[in-house]
């Protein structure tokens, strides 16, 4: 099947072995794979199978086929590798070079800390790298705290023993943030955080924008987009490909971080491809959607693995197809921030009421920008406007993450183009007061592009999926437990809700509402599996594109009955067992490279 442009819209087959397969995943995604369940309930036939709720585990059609073609899936995304350091179980270990009592910190209640630990971390950070301590105690910090450096990492005694009790938001500390797309509008309300992970030169230059009221883009080509320069061109390939050809190769070295950037053409068929490409895509009005087009190009960071001659592979499958007519080339960027980390504490926020929708003042939590392969770990935020930011932040990791308190806006925002994130064990606790009149509550929040990102092992006791238009795609959220409260948002100028291949993948609702948790007749070329019966209230939506959306709707009306239970562990075990031997019958450059 085509679209009007000659290129095809279905995709094909990465095929794996049998054998493979079978010694590649856990005993879960083993039995998945080889179409085994677990036996019938007592009392049953194999003629009349119990009903959802008495089996002990089911795997859908889709997992048959994703197991397949994973690279390659009309509707699953591969996200076997997400996360800091490709997923990995640990974070690195930084020696430990200094304490911050060392530099003046007092957990007496009176001290301003936040000079004392920035500078105990920025002598680790001109030193090479390392570990900052936080022993246990309430620690006052009336400013932010900055990592500025690559291989920092501040840690505490662990989140319910050390905690870091901030007076002050970003509008006091920096000023006045408005939005680049005009009105009266807070950009403290999606961006920065009290403990900001950003390089320094990058934050330097945000902060210069901001009392210079230049609002600025803030990813990683700089405030105005033009600070990178062309390394080379790629030639033409497929989603899914672990290889690209490039004209030159003679700048690329393997480990360096790049950038594929992709341009849209005039009759914009780049975001036809991201949502799905077809008749719905092709109809739709791109030219007046000003916020989303904004957004392009298309800009994905990804570590060069192998060069060998013009051949270069990556460390992660290609996310779209590379066009001729979008202009595809690898380019530099701003210097990233790397290896770098923050774990095992609290950060509380002197309590205040939260602020009318999109007027927050800047009480944000961690923030994670112009970021790769760094962390989050064993950390909550309390009493926060918004609670964790992913903003141009690409393979991080927020594992063991809460947020508390009074109730957030955004607990969770992934923008500006954010890809290859995981976040995993992460609870959003019920509001301790009940929300002011003019607020708002969103959730897990993806927008603005943003891809491969995954949403893994949650509790939320309020909130949303808030897929916040700006055509974020191929994202994943699975094995959630959610009391779907909260409203997504974005307005209409960032274009759809949804682009092609999102993934909702057992997710447990316990209030029956259907907004954002079923979205087979909303996002195009997606999945939903085994999500509990919902019916919708409230804010409702209508598909952004018309006629068939190819989406899959599988187990639905079951809690925890589909196998794999977890989407994500199950596509990473897949991974592990590709390194124990897997191999495709495809050609090199649909095929992953050797261990990394």
């Amino acid at each position: 099947m085509t679209d009007r442009h000659g290129h095809g819209y279905g995709y094909g087959c990465t095929g794996i072995t049998r054998r493979a397969l079978l010694g590649s995943a856990t005993a879960v995604a083993a039995a998945a794979v080889t179409g085994t369940t677990a036996a019938a309930a007592p009392g049953t036939t194999a003629a009349a199978p119990p009903p959802a709720s008495a089996r002990s585990g089911e795997v859908p059609p889709l997992w048959r086929e994703f197991v397949r073609s994973p690279f390659t899936h009309p509707q699953i995304p591969y996200v076997g590798r997400a996360g800091a350091h490709r997923g990995a179980a640990r974070f690195p270990r930084r020696p430990v070079v200094t304490d911050i009592r060392d530099h003046g910190a007092v957990a007496d209640g009176t001290t301003d800390c936040a000079p004392a630990i920035n500078r105990a971390i920025a002598t680790v950070g001109r030193a090479g790298g390392g570990t900052v301590t936080i022993p246990p105690g309430t620690f006052r910090i009336d400013g932010l705290i900055r990592i500025g450096h690559s291989n920092v990492v501040l840690r505490g005694a662990g989140s319910g023993r050390t905690t870091l009790y901030a007076t002050r938001n970003l509008t006091e500390l920096i000023g006045a943030y408005g939005s680049r797309y005009g009105g009266d509008k807070s950009s403290w309300s999606w961006a920065g955080g009290l403990i900001w992970l950003a390089p320094t030169v990058r934050w330097d230059s945000l902060v210069t924008a901001v009392k210079a009221k230049a609002w600025p883009f803030e990813g990683w080509t700089g405030n105005t987009r033009d600070a990178w320069r062309t390394l080379t061109t790629v030639e033409p390939a497929r989603q899914g490909s672990w290889t690209v050809t490039v004209a030159d190769p003679s700048a690329l070295r393997p480990g360096a971080l790049v950038l594929l950037r992709l341009a849209d053409d005039a009759d914009h068929t780049l975001l036809e491809h991201m949502s799905g490409g077809g008749p719905g895509p092709e109809a739709y009005l791109w030219d007046d959607k000003t916020k989303l087009t904004s957004y392009v190009p298309y800009e994905w960071p990804v570590r060069v693995a192998h060069v060998r001659g013009r051949r270069v592979t990556l460390e992660r499958p290609l996310p779209l197809d590379v066009r001729p007519e979008w202009d595809p080339r690898l380019t530099t960027h701003v210097e990233e921030l790397t290896g770098s980390g923050v774990e095992g504490l609290t950060l509380e926020a002197v309590e205040t009421p939260q602020s009318p929708h999109l007027l927050d003042k800047g009480y944000n939590g961690v923030v994670l920008q112009c970021a790769y392969d760094c962390w989050v770990d064993d950390v909550t935020v309390r009493h926060v406007d918004n609670g964790f930011g992913l903003v141009a932040a690409s393979a991080c990791t927020l594992r063991r993450t809460t947020v508390a308190g009074r109730g957030s806006h955004h607990p969770y925002f992934c923008r500006e183009g954010s890809h290859d994130n995981l976040i995993e064990d992460f609870t959003v606790e019920e509001r301790t007061v009940p929300a002011p009149a003019g607020t708002q509550l969103h959730g897990i929040n993806v927008e603005g592009l943003s891809s491969y990102n995954v949403w893994s092992r949650g509790d939320m006791r309020m909130g949303t999926f808030d897929s916040h238009r700006g055509l974020p795609f191929a994202n994943v959220r699975t094995d959630i437990t959610v009391d779907n409260d909260g409203r997504h948002g974005g307005d209409a100028s960032a274009g759809p809700l949804f682009g092609a291949r999102f993934t909702h993948w057992n997710i447990r609702v316990t209030n029956g509402r259907a907004g954002l948790m079923k979205i087979d007749g909303l996002a195009p070329r997606s999945a939903t599996v085994g999500v509990n019966e919902v019916t919708e209230f409230d804010q409702i939506d209508v598909p952004d594109f018309t006629g068939d959306l190819h989406s899959r709707l599988e187990l639905y009306g079951t809690t925890d009955v589909v196998r794999p239970r977890n989407l994500h562990e199950a596509q990473r075990d897949l991974w592990a067992g590709r390194n124990r031997g897997f191999t495709t019958a495809r050609t090199a450059p649909e095929s992953p490279p050797p261990t990394a």
